[in-house]
């Protein structure tokens, strides 16, 4: 059976769709609402279970060198830098589960999962508007007037979903009391050593501090969330300046205030979420990534999930038969579940980070520090073990449309 499939959304879990469904011989299309493509200067990680996913597509080696892998994932207290908890990641996730994890430049991992994708599948300046089913197709309603039709439709469209609208209604995601400024710091601009090669978060009252290596150790990227009652948008490119990101931390470590300093540019960032999707799909049409579960950053699992939708769904439609409903339900079935529940711990990490009471700070801390000191173990601090072992392209992970479809 010919299968035409149309991605709306070049994002890094578009591509990484396309790009399994180019893998499998599938004629697909991805529409992209920009003019041309790329990624905004800002920093993304990929775990163990996301680099399964690019080992699968046969980029793990690539990605590996446009990477930077950390030593190890440490917590520190805001004020003091005191190492709160401390998880080896360099060489012991591999060991423990089967791949790494590495920081990146979103742009090169974008252009790396754009190398899959046949150029001419992309459309640029195809905006989606909306999406329907007619005559045992699917049809995505371009802004132009424009219509494209295929066999099957996935939304990887983003937060503000075009796709989730016309399945499911208009619904504004809920501003979530956070808001972030993110920024890149040469490493030339910072002292010696300064920084340990490590990704770090920095736990203080109503605010929290991530940092980490990308571009082989050329830059640090970092995303500094506080708590905020004003209204921020929901963008990659509003900017600030460094007044308003310095002050906000002035009174952190120094660390994190010469690293804030430092940055060439200030991106503000309002965080936006919603409660998790109860259902993905509708006949021919289907979801993914932030289109059907926004996560916050506190677990940096965004990407990792869409790069694991993506896989799936493609392994779905491969293994589908005619009924594409049903073939799009076990995919739903399949995933939902498990990004149900990154989603919401990502939720409860943003509550957590940011304490303000003394008595939950000192708590929590102590926790960590019981952790820390099974460190031997593997344990990590943040109890995350399940998300990293996970392998969507693994044989007992393959999606077949005669499971049976949750409710």
């Amino acid at each position: 059976m010919t299968i035409k499939a149309i991605v709306v959304g070049a994002g890094l879990g578009g591509l990484t769709a396309a790009a399994s469904l180019h893998r499998r011989g599938i004629d697909t299309v991805v529409l992209e609402q920009s003019s041309q493509l790329g990624e905004i200067g800002a920093g993304v990680q990929l775990a163990p279970n996301a680099l399964k996913v690019l080992r699968a597509l046969g980029l793990e080696q690539r990605a590996s060198e446009l990477g930077f892998e950390p030593d190890a994932h440490v917590v520190r207290n805001w004020k003091t830098s005191e190492v709160l908890a401390y998880t080896p990641y360099k060489g012991a996730l591999r060991k423990a589960f089967g791949a790494d994890y590495f920081g990146y430049h979103r742009a090169d991992l974008h252009e790396l999962l754009r190398s899959a994708v046949p150029r001419d599948a992309i459309r640029l300046s195809a905006r989606c508007t909306g999406v329907r089913e007619e005559g045992g197709q699917a049809i995505v309603e371009l802004a132009d007037g424009s219509e494209l039709a295929g066999d099957v439709v996935v939304g990887a469209d983003g937060i503000h979903s075009r796709v989730r609208a016309s399945l499911f209604g208009e619904a504004e995601p809920r501003y979530t009391g956070n808001a972030c400024w993110r920024g890149m710091t040469p490493v030339s601009a910072l002292p010696p050593s300064l920084i340990a090669p490590d990704m770090t978060v920095w736990f203080g009252p109503g605010a929290s501090v991530v940092h980490y290596y990308i571009r082989g150790g050329e830059f640090i990227n970092w995303m500094a969330a506080f708590e905020s009652d004003q209204w921020a948008e929901e963008s990659w490119t509003a900017e600030g300046t460094r007044e308003e990101a310095v002050g906000r931390f002035a009174d952190w470590h120094p660390t994190i205030q010469a690293l804030i300093s430092k940055s060439d540019r200030y991106l503000k960032w309002g965080l936006f979420d919603r409660d998790p999707l109860p259902q993905w799909s509708q006949g021919r049409i289907t979801l993914m990534g932030d289109a059907c579960h926004p996560m916050l950053p506190y677990l940096a699992q965004g990407a990792c999930m869409a790069l694991e939708d993506g896989y799936a769904v493609a392994d779905a439609i491969a293994a589908g038969s005619n009924d594409m409903a049903a073939t799009l339900g076990a995919y739903e079935q399949a995933r939902r579940e498990r990004t149900a529940r990154v989603q919401l711990l990502a939720r409860t990490r943003s509550v957590e980070n940011h304490l303000r009471d003394e008595a939950s700070m000192r708590a929590r801390d102590e926790r960590f520090a019981r952790i820390g000191a099974q460190a031997a173990t593997g344990q990590h601090a943040y109890g995350i073990e399940w998300i990293y072992e996970h392998d969507v392209t693994a044989p007992h992970h393959t999606i077949h449309p005669a499971q049976e479809v949750l409710p």
